[in-house]
């Protein structure tokens, strides 16, 4: 079928990214002619006729809309889907990218679509759909939350992301009719969160397009000076990189070998980015010689390696076989800096046509558009696909979208290292990361009930940072649970949000638990136990304050949010129960167990056997203070504030205390001092120092004991220290 097309548009030069930028009308602007024109090179006529059709659908849809240049709307889905077609997506992403926008900015539904061309064609264009109906709190917030429903509609289809990347390069390239401000924040946006995920998918062309308009438009002055002085550095280099060209060209045609080989510019944000991480200045940057060797074949690869090696020194150290083990995103290339002529660093990439394609397009490079099956969108190379997973499992321990924004922008972080189970297997994680953010890696499992870990072999603490090549083994145990300072180290997204996650869980139990510990024992003391309160009291009293679940009112006791006393005679008054005026409660039994809901004060640091008083914190539960603890203040006088509180027989855990020690000055004091405490089986958690009148100094340690019975060991055993003048326990 031959598809009606109007004349085709006068082709115009190639236009560079700070002339886009300067222009704000997009450069060449491309008509369906052009579009169609162009995908009888590698579409049947069919597929073509139907993206024709997807056009005449959109532009109707579009009729009478303006951008702000003030060309008709329908120019900037047919530029969106000719970026796509130029990595040759499917006809049905094409469609899609012409009709992106219609459900957003036009009245067409979701299901007019589906009827039109199909439920997968209406599954990614509501895919890239912005929330437009619900109504946020922020910016912020939409933001968060119409990110989180692009990139789960991502992990359908891929095929969505690839457009929002082809949607935002061409509003980055028609970004000068905007207003500064909304420039600049679209600018930001673009090289927070959009280059970032063009590079985890190893789309280099349109993450480089992205980082160069994203640095032009957020710090114009910066590009403007950058790209003069490049300019004016180049002028003689030409000559340099031509002689070089030459050099390894004749090399390699010596050896027998026919590859392609061309100098390569640095890229203005990438230089700038560089001298912000190492702090130089322009002039302060080696002037390196960058060139791109493309061969047939990978063995064909490291034969040139050999040959470039022979020709120039290596530098040591600068060596990465990213061949044998590829980037996270799927990259491959071997990587050498040279000492080139006149002792000038020559960095060269050698890899084979199809690495140079995935290294361009990543995985776009992958696409079987020729796929008639209805899942192509499926078909993701294993990176990006473990990346996908990786992703679900995020959003599932993420509390709402601004977390899993948080999240996932940790994991946008280009710098990598890699690292091996005992078995073998690698791993690629961020730059930072700890054992902890590996052990999550293998498994969440893995990562909750992580309690030691061997690195090369050799134990190795949890918060140890890992690098390239290590071996790293994870030891766990069945009943062991994260650890909420883990929180401070870690630096995955998927660590970070199961950690959240499991600790939001725990947090609930042990808040429901002394929630229900507190009602009961209101309850009794006001004669009726909680077990005789049928469910439909309970019910109602649910409706009354509007809370879904009786579990969720013990929480809301538990975390101080409610007062149990008042939830007790609620209870009661509903029944048509008397209740006394002062009820008369026993003391709440601390037991040492409660976890995260019960904690102790670090003012007065109480310890089992003091005698106790505990408050309500609001979100925190119950905080134990010593009853002696002068920053009590008046909670003493709200007898809804505060819990009269007694410790069991039998308290487990070790709690912290301070003690004041005055010591005369004398060399290896601290050392003995802390030498005799972790004697008595204690730790030493803080010490600060005061000196005194020169001749003796005041020591402020917190120390972890069991009870008043090891403290009071502990103090005894200072005092018999000869230099030690006095040593008493700090309350307050």
């Amino acid at each position: 079928m031959d598809v009606p097309r109007p004349e085709p548009a006068t082709a115009t030069p190639s236009t560079s990214v700070a002339d886009i930028v300067a222009q704000g009308d997009g450069g060449h602007r491309f008509l369906i002619s052009d579009l169609c024109g162009y995908l009888e090179r590698y579409l049947p006529t069919e597929q073509v006729s139907e993206v024709y059709r997807a056009y005449l659908f959109g532009a109707e849809a579009h009729e009478g809309q303006n951008r702000l240049s003030g060309e008709p709307y329908i120019y900037h889905p047919v530029a969106v889907a000719r970026i796509l077609a130029g990595m040759g997506m499917d006809h049905q992403c094409l469609m899609a990218a012409i009709l992106h926008d219609v459900i957003e900015d036009t009245e067409t539904a979701k299901e007019q679509l589906e009827q039109e061309f199909g439920p997968e064609i209406a599954e990614l264009v509501d895919g890239v759909s912005k929330l437009t109906q619900i109504k946020f709190r922020s910016r912020a917030e939409a933001q968060a939350e119409n990110f989180r429903k692009m990139m789960l509609a991502m992990t359908k289809d891929i095929r969505v992301i690839m457009i929002k990347l082809a949607d935002r390069l061409h509003n980055m390239r028609t970004l000068g009719v905007m207003a500064p401000g909304k420039a600049r924040r679209i600018a930001r946006e673009t090289l927070d969160i959009y280059a970032p995920i063009a590079n985890r998918l190893g789309i280099n062309s349109i993450r480089h397009e992205l980082q160069e308009l994203g640095m032009a438009a957020h710090w114009p002055w910066r590009y403007g000076i950058l790209r003069a002085a490049l300019r004016r550095r180049r002028g003689n280099r030409k000559e340099v990189v031509r002689s070089i060209e030459e050099v390894l060209r004749g090399r390699l045609q010596q050896e027998g070998f026919d590859g392609e080989i061309y100098g390569r510019e640095k890229h203005v944000y990438s230089i700038y980015r560089k001298m912000l991480e190492k702090k130089l200045s322009l002039t302060e940057l080696a002037d390196v010689y960058a060139f791109r060797i493309i061969v047939d074949s990978v063995d064909t690869c490291y034969r040139v390696l050999g040959v470039v090696h022979n020709l120039y020194r290596p530098v040591p150290g600068k060596f990465k076989d990213y061949i044998a083990i590829p980037k996270a995103n799927g990259y491959q290339s071997l990587h050498t800096v040279l000492f080139g002529p006149h002792g000038l660093p020559i960095e060269i990439q050698i890899r084979t046509r199809e690495m140079h394609r995935v290294a361009e397009e990543g995985i776009a490079a992958h696409w079987q558009y020729k796929d008639s099956g209805s899942n192509a969108g499926a078909l993701t190379p294993d990176a990006a696909a473990d990346w996908l997973r990786n992703l679900l499992e995020v959003q599932k321990d993420s509390g709402n979208s601004m977390e899993f924004l948080e999240h996932v922008k940790v994991d946008l972080f280009p710098d990598e290292v890699y690292v091996f189970t005992p078995r073998g297997q690698i791993f690629v994680l961020p730059k930072g990361a700890t054992v902890i953010d590996f052990a999550y890696a293998v498994h969440s499992d893995v990562g909750n009930q992580c309690v030691a870990a061997r690195v090369d072999r050799r134990l190795a603490p949890l918060r140890s940072q890992l690098r390239n090549g290590q071996t790293v083994e994870i030891i766990t145990k069945p009943n062991n649970r994260p650890n909420p300072a883990w929180l401070d180290f870690v630096v995955t997204g998927k660590a970070r949000a199961t950690i959240r996650s499991f600790l939001k869980r725990l947090e609930h139990k042990e808040a429901v638990e002394l929630g229900r510990r507190l009602l009961e024992r209101e309850m009794e003391s006001l004669g009726r136990p909680l077990g005789d309160v049928g469910s439909d009291e309970r019910n109602a009293l649910l409706g009354e304050i509007n809370l879904d679940s009786f579990d969720a009112l013990l929480e809301q006791i538990g975390l101080g949010n409610r007062m149990a006393k008042l939830v007790a005679r609620m209870l009661l008054v509903r029944n048509d129960e008397p209740a006394p005026d002062d009820g008369a409660a026993g003391s709440l039994t601390i037991k040492g167990t409660e976890g995260m809901v019960v904690s102790f004060a670090k003012c007065c640091g109480p310890i089992p056997g003091d005698p106790v008083i505990a408050i309500f914190s609001p979100g925190r539960g119950l905080v134990v203070h010593h009853h002696d603890c002068p920053n009590l203040g008046d909670f003493r006088r709200q007898g809804q504030s505060w819990l009269d509180v007694q410790w069991a027989d039998e308290v487990d855990g070790e709690f912290s205390t301070a003690i004041r020690l005055d010591a005369g000055n004398q060399r290896g004091m601290l050392a003995t001092i802390a030498s005799l405490i972790a004697e008595e089986g204690s730790n030493i958690e803080d010490v600060r120092s005061e000196e005194r009148d020169g001749l003796s100094t005041s020591l402020r340690f917190v120390v972890s004991v069991r009870n008043r019975k090891h403290l009071a060991s502990i103090i005894r055993r200072l005092k018999n220290v000869p230099f030690v003048l006095r040593v008493a326990r700090v309350i307050g």
